[in-house]
């Protein structure tokens, strides 16, 4: 099996049981930990496939925000360079994956707004 090298922050439907098995092929094991500097929202997902597997009609989304003290609740996972392709394509195209970093130091992908240019690294 590849080697799980990569850190993806989930705040939503990543962390679902079935969301995983469907979208990876296995249960992903993780930690919480927080997005600061990101406020969440609700987006209303047209993307039936998406639907079915999530099981909501809505996602959480993350945008960036200046307001002190906001961040976003959520776990990262240490996936595979194959499952993160498989990320990106479960994840319908509002979302764009950034690299971030969590309140904890760590850096991670996570999936953003795409409506909202990208933060300065």
């Amino acid at each position: 099996m590849e080697e799980a090298t990569e850190r993806l922050f989930s705040y939503g439907t990543l962390q679902l049981p079935a969301v995983q098995l469907a979208t990876f092929g296995r249960r992903l094991d993780g930690h919480a930990d927080r997005l600061p500097g990101y406020r969440l929202e609700q987006l209303a997902i047209q993307d039936a496939a998406v639907v079915a597997t999530s099981g909501k009609t809505h996602h959480p989304i993350v945008s960036p925000s200046d307001t002190p003290g906001d961040g976003v609740e959520g776990a990262v996972f240490a996936i595979t360079p194959a499952e993160l392709a498989h990320a990106d394509a479960y994840e319908v195209d509002d979302y764009r994956r950034d690299r971030v970093t969590l309140a904890s130091g760590l850096q991670a992908w996570a999936y953003v707004d795409a409506r909202h240019a990208p933060r300065a690294a």
